[in-house]
């Protein structure tokens, strides 16, 4: 899809930073709406049903973190990008933004070739979450063959417990896309009441044993996500 197919939705309440980042997006060639509060926000998203939203975290009436939380209840939101934009470097925001469903996290003040380049290689993951339905995805030097469960690296075949198979290719479906723990245990062990945190924890060491430290990084108090 070319960027003029894609839909964004920035909010924020100072009208600057709106139209700083609308001026830049529609010169990519997105096609831009705006709101400058979460009640906006919530309302234009299920007018325009947006590929992409940019939410500040403090706005008036209704802040980005609710505004998100809201949508991310919708049905017809699950698929839609949420990226926070803030001034606050605070990790308990990022975390409380992560937590109710964002996909990444954009920090004022904005340097608008950094903001698009984030945008472009966010919007990408659309086009690979499409072949997540194929039986390889193949990154950098790994092929992960969903067929026969195996991983090569550099063309040399590495075998993995199921479980790590299925972790590693839940994460590498969607490179630089942040899974909460929450998230992994629900894709992966669905309604174990036996698994923790700590399972997930285990899983990510072996991985890294076998795969190499470069692949996936933890994102502290949230998840983890798999670095192209």
């Amino acid at each position: 899809m070319s960027s003029a197919k894609y839909k964004i939705l920035v909010v924020d309440d100072e009208p600057d930073i709106v139209e700083l980042i609308e001026y830049n997006l529609k010169r990519e060639g997105y096609s831009v709406f705006t709101a400058s509060n979460g009640q906006e926000a919530v309302s234009m998203a299920r007018k325009i049903n947006p590929d992409l939203i940019i939410l500040d975290i403090m706005m008036p009436k209704m802040d980005g973190i609710e505004a998100c939380r809201i949508m991310r209840s919708m049905p017809e939101f699950k698929n839609t990008f949420m990226v926070f934009l803030t001034a606050r470097s605070e990790e308990y925001s990022e975390i409380a933004g992560f937590n109710v469903g964002a996909d990444d996290y954009i920090a004022k003040p904005i340097k608008p070739r950094a903001l698009i380049s984030r945008i472009n290689a966010i919007l990408r993951r659309n086009s690979k979450g499409e072949e997540t339905l194929e039986n390889k995805v193949e990154i950098a030097d790994l092929v992960i063959d969903r067929e026969t469960f195996l991983v090569y690296k550099n063309n040399e075949k590495i075998v993995l417990a199921k479980k790590e198979f299925e972790l590693l290719y839940l994460l590498a479906s969607k490179p630089g896309k942040v899974y909460t723990r929450e998230t992994i245990l629900k894709s992966i062990w669905e309604d174990s009441v036996v698994v923790t945190n700590r399972t997930i924890d285990v899983h990510i060491r072996k991985l890294r044993e076998k795969i190499g430290d470069d692949y996936v990084s933890t994102v502290k108090g949230v998840g983890y996500k798999f670095d192209a």
